[in-house]
């Protein structure tokens, strides 16, 4: 399509498997949609049990968030979010910083900036 600042990406999630560490991003929104499966939604706020259909957002500079899926079968989510240029996702839980450099590359550090 020739996009460039918009991404889709469509994960299976095996069971017993996380979405990614639990993470907040500094500049880009992002949006789930769940197409199969039950995943967990876990949130500083709490958890929320997923199901087909239903959906949840996360804006720039929100809170930590990440899927578990705990059932026994596959999970599929589609997850929508924009490229923004210098992203930052921290994860606090971890005290890893990920920055995307220009290239699309990603760098790591801790969260006060030292490297890894």
């Amino acid at each position: 399509f020739g996009l460039t600042v918009f991404g889709v990406n469509l994960t299976r999630l095996a069971p017993g498997a996380w979405s990614m560490a639990h993470h907040k991003h500094k500049r880009q929104d992002e949006l789930i949609y769940v197409l199969e499966g039950t995943p967990v939604l876990v949130t500083d706020a709490g958890e929320t049990q997923l199901s087909p259909g239903m959906c949840a957002g996360f804006p720039a500079g929100g809170a930590a968030h990440h899927l578990e899926n705990r059932s026994s079968t596959d999970a599929v989510i589609l997850e929508v979010g924009d490229r923004t240029s210098g992203e930052e996702i921290e994860c606090p839980n971890d005290d890893v910083r990920a920055i995307l450099e220009p290239n699309g590359g990603w760098r790591f550090a801790h969260i006060d900036g030292s490297p890894l």
